[in-house]
């Protein structure tokens, strides 16, 4: 298992270029060093949706929520598919040397997926062999660094809630799907327990990582709201990581301001994040969480049917959290896990004043796997995933879902 969350590091994060796959590494005659890896993973996906639909919107009419949605031909209550998982596939290339006193390197990670996403009318699957899918281009950054730290620049995960995701069992399985016609990857628990940092443009300076302790802080190119779309500042996001023998214990946050260039009012979103992991022989025990301002919910900052952090007038709250246990009996190369998580979004106190727009939706997903090393490299997946989404305070139907899977991933 370490083995595989050091490879998973290298793909997803890059972080310090401290973890590496098992890779493809080459030495070139100029003293740098060049190295191939990645991974694939496929997950044969059943999913039965109760009701018809996703959770209704308030009456202000710009929120829902989509558990699953009626999604075209032969996708409507019920659906097999073979699908990428959360983690999506990976080919990453890296080079790395060293001039002088400093420490450089480049990296470049693409992250496609092995399904077609709708195509037309909802319709889904293998339709002309797939032309147009998109090949995600999650990662391209330098790193400078020596004994001082190492400083980030370019397009890579984010620091806010990063460990949230990095810690959960369905970063491994495919947790809740995101919808059964879905062409990227499945959302594991984005939305159902914390935010996704997204992979956004940064520069982020991080301490030493072969110390107990690792502070990371860095600015970002802010996102920008159609209400508030002046952006005078970066967003700012911070992060510390303290690790003791299989103990970790982590706290983050973030910090944006917008302006509305038309009534020269601003909005200064903001967010924190935390957690801990417990280690034990056989043993390990999970819990982390959020509370935001104007950040939404499943993807930060991102306006729509998933949750918009603002609102018709003022900034909405959001939170979420996981309670994780999982179990990898003496000898054995199999792990069991076991999580709940959700999160919850709030209207603004602005909408809260109008009872039909004050609502409040939550997202939970209870998760059960089976996750077996089988080899080095090779992982075999067994899970199952319970999805709920309600709106609990204009009182719309409550939306349930299950999901069941198998799956292998290969990391190379």
């Amino acid at each position: 298992m370490k083995r595989v969350l050091g490879a998973l590091l290298f793909l997803a994060l890059g972080v310090g270029g401290s973890a590496r796959a098992q890779g493809l590494t080459m030495q070139m005659s100029n003293g740098w060093s060049f190295s191939f890896a990645g991974n694939v993973n496929a997950f044969l996906v059943f999913e039965h949706v109760d009701s018809g639909g996703g959770v209704a919107a308030p009456a202000n009419g710009t929120l829902a929520v989509p558990v699953g949605t009626s999604e075209g031909p032969g996708f409507g209550q019920t659906a097999t598919r073979i699908r990428t998982g959360l983690l999506p596939a990976f080919a990453t290339f890296a080079a790395t040397g060293k001039e002088g006193d400093l420490d450089l390197g480049v990296h470049f990670g693409f992250a496609p997926q092995i399904q077609c996403g709708a195509v037309g009318a909802g319709q889904v699957g293998n339709l002309h062999d797939c032309f147009g899918a998109q090949i995600d281009m999650r990662q391209v950054f330098l790193t400078v660094g020596g004994s001082w730290g190492q400083i980030l620049a370019g397009k890579e995960l984010g620091l806010f809630g990063r460990q949230n995701i990095l810690n959960d069992q369905t970063l491994f399985g495919i947790g809740a799907t995101g919808g059964q016609i879905s062409g990227g990857t499945t959302l594991g628990r984005i939305g159902f327990g914390y935010d996704y940092p997204n992979f956004v443009t940064q520069m982020t300076y991080s301490s030493r990582s072969d110390r107990p302790t690792v502070f990371s802080i860095g600015v970002f190119d802010p996102a920008i709201n159609s209400e508030y779309s002046e952006i005078i500042t970066p967003r700012i996001e911070t992060e510390v990581v303290y690790t003791h023998k299989m103990h970790k214990f982590w706290v983050g946050g973030l910090l944006q301001n917008n302006k509305d260039h038309t009534s020269d009012n601003s909005a200064t979103a903001l967010g924190i994040s935390g957690g801990v992991k417990l280690g034990f022989n056989e043993f390990s025990i999970v819990g982390s969480g959020f509370y935001g301002k104007g950040i939404g919910t499943t993807l930060l900052f991102v306006n729509g049917t998933d949750g918009s952090g603002i609102g018709s007038d003022g900034l909405r709250t959001s939170y979420g959290y996981i309670g994780q246990v999982t179990f990898t009996p003496r000898n054995s190369k199999v792990t069991l896990a076991a999580s709940y998580g959700a999160n919850a979004l709030k209207a603004s106190t602005a909408e809260q004043a109008v009872p039909a727009n004050n609502f409040k939706i939550e997202n939970s997903l209870i998760s059960a796997g089976l996750y077996d090393q089988w080899t080095k490299s090779l992982k075999f997946v067994v899970e199952g995933d319970y999805q709920m989404s309600k709106e609990t305070v204009n009182s719309p139907p409550k939306n349930k879902a299950f999901a069941g899977t198998v799956g292998l991933m290969l990391f190379f």
